[in-house]
């Protein structure tokens, strides 16, 4: 049966941009300061996007604190619901987030915050797919994925995954057939977590890039 449209719940899972903590790949090429600022303007720049999509909910669900002074620091929309990831690691984080989501009533889309490529329209696409399918992927060129949505949960999905590997698109397909889902996958994107990677920004996180990318080599 398809499910009405336009309910869906938006979770952005996302990691205070501090100085050396975020985006340390990143670093090489534009220092502490200016990895910390990208992964900020990213941040700022997804949650906006998720609320202009309109789907439903836009819950930004953080770590390692929604306590954190930082937060207070970025220019967030004001309409943003607000969570703490918690405790372990990235797949039970996300695990919680999604069956917590889930268990409010609607499908579930489960985003990063460091894919520019991820617009309204894509967001728009991916939950008009969770009409028809159990899930919905969009998959990144490095080997893993910038969203994976859900109508229903299973834990699989997330369980002794090997994050930040190349690995990860093709274990979540590997899983989601062994579950019985049927799913649908979007345009891959690119996910910005290497020097090699800042060649796809564009517009104002392109510029963003190259000031500190000056600063850093000054």
């Amino acid at each position: 049966m398809a499910r009405q449209k336009g309910s869906c719940r938006t979770i952005l899972l996302a990691k205070a941009p501090l100085p050396g903590q975020v985006k340390t790949r990143l670093i090489p090429a534009l220092g502490p300061e200016g990895a910390a600022a990208l992964a900020a303007a990213m941040l700022e720049r997804t949650a906006a996007i998720a609320l202009e999509a309109a789907l439903g909910p836009v819950e930004l669900c953080v770590a390692p604190s929604r306590d954190l002074p930082v937060w207070q620091e970025l220019r967030l929309p004001r309409d943003l619901q607000w969570s703490d990831q918690g405790e372990g690691d990235l797949g039970e984080r996300m695990a919680r987030a999604a069956r917590r989501g889930l268990e409010a009533g609607s499908p579930v889309l489960l985003i990063g915050t460091d894919c520019p490529g991820l617009g309204a329209n894509q967001l728009r696409a991916a939950a008009e797919a969770l009409q028809e399918h159990d899930g919905v992927l969009v998959p990144t060129w490095d080997g893993g994925y910038a969203l994976v949505g859900m109508g229903r949960f299973d834990p699989s999905l997330f369980d002794a995954m090997p994050w930040s590997t190349p690995a990860v698109l093709a274990q979540t397909r590997l899983r989601l057939a062994a579950a019985g889902w049927s799913w649908k996958e979007l345009p891959a994107l690119v996910d910005i977590d290497t020097p090699a990677d800042l060649a796809a920004l564009v517009g104002d996180l392109k510029e963003l890039a190259v000031l500190w990318g000056r600063r850093d080599a000054g």
